[in-house]
């Protein structure tokens, strides 16, 4: 599961805007470059950045593995015809490299999540986008980063529930039909008790949250973000 993870690296202690600055840069310059050569120093950079935040890659990949059968599947659906010659190779592979564009991009927002905390996401977020637009999403991010990974553990208390109870002896579809059921009837009532909670708590839109400041740490990366924002027009 992708949370954020106390530690000591070098990413760490960068400022939130700085790393999201980065984030944009890269999945700029993904889109914009498809060639080969392009990813493949894109992946370097991957490789970099999730030494620097010490992210296991083996855990992140199994974290991303439901997203990763459906990048995996792209290619085999793109290079798929209903006719001679059955199979596209160049349909499939330029679906193939977008697939892998995309996973660079999950690796690098990886280590973004595990190296801050929710409330800095929020302070960076309406600290850069100004009035009410900047305050709703922020509080989105909030709940989304609290929310998912309440909703994720729902669903794995569900599915080792059901398998207790002889649920691997089902058919595939009636296995996915019970949890998934069950899971969006958890997630509803997680939902109102969310709520509830937020209005108990005098819910407000405009916290104190933590304070933010550059350093020197900040301009390497800085300085890689606009690096990269210049390489998507290049």
């Amino acid at each position: 599961m992708l949370t954020y993870e106390p530690g000591e690296t070098v990413v760490h202690d960068l400022d939130p805007r700085s790393k999201l600055a980065v984030q944009i840069g890269f999945a700029a310059t993904a889109l914009a470059h498809t060639a080969p050569r392009a990813l493949l120093g894109l992946s370097v950079v991957t490789a970099v950045v999730l030494a620097l935040a010490r992210v296991p890659l083996l855990r992140t990949l199994y974290a991303y593995r439901f997203a990763l059968v459906i990048l995996a599947a792209g290619p085999l659906v793109a290079a798929a015809t209903l006719g001679p010659p059955w199979i596209d190779l160049e349909a499939g592979l330029a679906t193939a490299l977008a697939s892998y564009r995309v996973l660079l991009v999950l690796l690098v927002s990886a280590a973004y999540v595990r190296t801050t905390p929710v409330r800095e996401s929020r302070a960076a977020i309406q600290r850069t986008v100004p009035g009410k637009p900047g305050q709703l999403l922020g509080i989105g991010v909030a709940l989304v980063f609290r929310f998912l990974p309440v909703v994720q553990s729902d669903l794995r208390t569900i599915r080792d529930a059901s398998a207790a109870r002889l649920g691997t002896e089902r058919s595939a579809r009636e296995r996915a039909t019970t949890i998934g059921l069950l899971g969006l009837s958890r997630t509803f009532d997680r939902a109102d008790r969310l709520s509830l909670a937020l209005r108990a708590r005098c819910f407000s839109w405009n916290p104190t949250l933590p304070a933010l400041a550059f350093s020197r740490r900040d301009v390497p990366a800085l300085g890689v973000a606009v690096a990269l924002l210049l390489t998507a027009f290049l």
